[in-house]
């Protein structure tokens, strides 16, 4: 008789491995990654002005001068995030230190970084920052505002086509840089597919708990919320909200939010159902323990895996919808994104094939690798095809 192999392995670690198997997997995730990469060092990747230089002897770091209060932010968020993983501590704990340190980032950042309020990247060029003993520029020597006016360009131009400089990505319709505004655009799309799907997230557990716990009256009543939530089209109420207020990004992700979480509602509310009479979630209420301790601290994180493949979907559902709100020409004005790029790819009749190829296969592959991450999560959590795989049940 075969002894049975009990694995000492928690729940967690067991999903984690199992959905790092696949290779699909791992391709998405090392997009992913390279996408947070970018979005991190994108002003020392593509920019005009040189990261390090010496004139005169004297040694100074000129991208450092003209870094904004969103980049020192997100350089801060970064290494937070990094010390904050080593810490010897739960996930929620760690969640609150990264939420409390990226909060205090962003207050040191606004008081202390202060950029010139006009940048003139033609001067770059000029001899204050060519007549110099030697200096180190950015691998794309292109800021993605800078459109290249000193240097003639006509704008739209394929890559390689420029006389005199090189854009491997060639040129947007303003002269701009491509490669240098596809960088900087990864941060858009990671921040609306983040922020925008943590907004859903928290609405969508705090009601799907509350109606899987208390259910009766409480489950009916939210069953209705989430079904007139669930008939809102996000899409034609972002339209409608750019009509009358303007185009911002941060209203972009508020809407995406608070009208994507009634899928995440679903999930929770049909796991807490499930949990509500174990032994461990009754002894806990008979302890007389709070109703958020309850809900937050036992209940949930055994109820969370579910919701880890609708995260990444929603992920990716989010980035799609911003592109295609940039597509039409209401997405953000002042800042680069894949979608408002694609809108440039038939001009006057003519097709650009680089602004076809280059920002539409960064959506596809952005979105492909969040699907494939929500699928591997999704195979690894069902024990069925867990089994099938010769995985451990």
């Amino acid at each position: 008789m075969t002894k049975p192999v009990v694995s000492r392995q928690s729940f967690a670690a067991r999903i984690w491995r199992r959905t790092l198997d696949g290779v699909g997997v791992k391709f998405g995730l090392a997009w992913v990654g390279v996408l947070v990469l970018f979005a991190v060092i994108a002003p020392f990747l593509a920019n005009s002005m040189p990261l390090l230089m010496s004139k005169n002897g004297e040694i100074t770091f000129p991208v450092l001068r003209y870094l904004s209060i969103e980049d020192a932010w997100i350089l801060a968020a970064f290494f937070i995030a990094l010390a904050v993983s080593r810490l010897p501590l739960q996930g929620g704990a760690k969640f609150a230190i990264f939420l409390a340190g990226t909060a205090v980032a962003a207050l040191i950042a606004n008081l202390t970084v202060q950029p010139p309020a006009l940048v003139i990247y033609d001067d770059f060029r000029g001899p204050e920052y060519t007549q110099v003993d030697w200096k180190i520029m950015p691998p794309i020597p292109y800021a993605p505002g800078d459109y290249l006016r000193d240097l003639g360009s006509k704008g739209l131009e394929a890559p390689f086509a420029s006389e005199g400089h090189t854009h491997w990505m060639g040129t947007e319709e303003n002269g701009a840089d491509v490669l240098s505004r596809m960088i900087h655009a990864s941060r858009i799309a990671l921040s609306i597919g983040f922020i925008a799907t943590g907004i859903a997230l928290a609405i969508g557990i705090v009601v799907g708990g509350l109606m899987g716990y208390f259910s009766g009256v409480v489950d009916m009543l939210g069953m209705r919320l989430v079904e007139i939530f669930e008939d809102i089209p996000t899409l034609f109420l972002l339209l409608t909200f750019v009509a009358f207020f303007g185009r911002s990004l941060y209203m972009m992700m508020v809407i995406i939010g608070v009208t994507g979480w009634s899928g995440y509602a679903r999930y929770v509310r049909t796991e807490f159902l499930k949990l509500r009479k174990q032994d461990y979630v009754q002894a806990a209420i008979a302890s007389g323990l709070p109703l958020p301790s309850i809900l937050f601290r036992h209940m949930l994180p055994n109820g969370v895996a579910p919701l880890l493949v609708a995260v990444s979907f929603g992920v990716a559902g989010a980035i799609l919808s911003e592109a295609t709100l940039s597509f039409l020409g209401l997405g953000v004005v002042d800042a680069p994104s894949w979608g408002a790029m694609l809108d440039q790819a038939v001009k006057s009749s003519t097709f650009n094939w680089w602004m076809a190829v280059f920002p539409g296969g960064a959506i596809f592959m952005t979105v492909f690798a969040y699907n494939l991450i929500g699928e591997a999560f999704r195979d690894a959590i069902d024990p069925k095809l867990s089994r099938r795989n010769g995985g451990e049940s």
